[in-house]
């Protein structure tokens, strides 16, 4: 599939069929085509928790106001990120580039990072909703639909999932095949509404 049809075909779907898993090979190339997501400094802030166990879902479920997609879809992924990435030999993430590089970026990571809780989660979370949006289209691409989720109990899904200590939760991602076609995308706000050229 175009790219171009990717971006245009692709909808948050709620109803999927239940019982049809994605094939490994195919989480396989998903996950490839994510983990080429950008992110700052490349630290691939990224975790994405699958979630296999029936029971596991059934319990997020119940902690997502009973939404069906989370246990009929045929992949859900918790969508988390290590907010301390940053602080974990971030040298081992540039070690193919040059020696000049390796040494202006690496003591930047730290000065960028260092004492700022907020930046931390902000480059967390820009990390994640990027790599949502590849993997969505990847799926698309792959002949599946898609759901980003927000409406559920951030820290029950923590507790759930054992989310460890300096990571986030940014969303739900289900991922299968559609047994009803979504609402009619709503209406698009004016361009001249959300393009600003040069300021407000």
């Amino acid at each position: 599939m175009h790219v171009f049809e990717a971006i245009e075909s692709r909808r948050a779907v709620k109803h999927f069929q239940a019982n049809t898993p994605m094939t490994a090979a195919e989480q396989q190339q998903l996950f490839d085509l994510a983990r080429r997501a950008p992110t700052a400094f490349n630290l691939q802030h990224w975790r994405f928790v699958v979630v296999e166990s029936p029971a596991l879902r059934a319990q997020i479920r119940a902690a997502a106001w009973d939404q069906a997609q989370v246990t009929d879809a045929s992949l859900l992924l918790v969508l988390c990120a290590d907010t301390q990435a940053w602080a974990k030999q971030p040298e081992a993430l540039w070690a193919a580039a040059p020696q000049p590089v390796q040494d202006f970026i690496v003591p930047a990571i730290d000065g960028y990072y260092r004492d700022k809780p907020q930046v931390q989660r902000d480059e967390a979370m820009r990390s994640c909703g990027i790599v949502a949006q590849t993997l969505m289209l990847a799926a698309r691409g792959l002949g599946y639909d898609s759901c980003p989720m927000d409406g559920f109990d951030f820290d029950k899904v923590a507790e759930l999932i054992k989310l460890p200590e300096g990571h986030v939760i940014s969303m739900l991602l289900a991922v299968g095949k559609q047994t009803q076609a979504p609402w009619p995308r709503g209406v698009q706000r004016d361009e001249h509404a959300v393009i600003i050229r040069d300021h407000f």
